[in-house]
């Protein structure tokens, strides 16, 4: 083999090694950061792991929304039509947030049960709904206005 092609392919293998090696470590670091998203149903099945960063959605139940007096903390619960998650915040809760309107929590499963969330996002008052949250809402599902999720 002559040199100069020996040479262009020793640097073409360190390329590919690097940039294998580098595309691992991100992976590696972006692991913690990832979101999983479960319908209230998956939460009635076992199917959520406790102590992980992941998101929930649905309705929120009629006459579920306790408030705290004399602090933000708010309990709520969440559901699909099928099976219903009980979630704790401790932050204010966004304008759109009400009884029988769509939303997404973000935070970690608890081993008694319920979500401890971190973020609370309400149903914008336009027909855009995120396609995980349709899907396990269903199609036969009304939240809010009637029109379904």
């Amino acid at each position: 083999m002559h040199p100069v092609r020996k040479q262009r392919l020793i640097l073409v293998i360190v390329l590919v090694a690097l940039s294998s090696a580098a595309a691992g470590f991100v992976t590696y670091a972006m692991r913690n950061n990832m979101n999983y998203f479960y319908a209230p149903s998956a939460f009635a099945a076992g199917d959520v792991p406790f102590g992980q960063r992941i998101r929930a959605g649905g309705c929120v139940v009629p006459d579920s929304v306790v408030r705290a007096d004399d602090t933000l903390d708010v309990r709520f619960a969440i559901t699909d039509g099928e099976a219903d998650v009980k979630v704790v915040f401790d932050r204010i809760l966004p304008d759109l947030f009400a009884e029988g309107e769509a939303a997404v929590v973000t935070g970690t499963l608890q081993r008694d049960g319920t979500l401890h969330a971190d973020q609370v996002l309400a149903k914008h008052d336009e027909n855009y709904t995120p396609p995980e949250v349709a899907e396990s809402m269903g199609a036969n599902a009304n939240c809010g206005d009637g029109a379904g999720i």
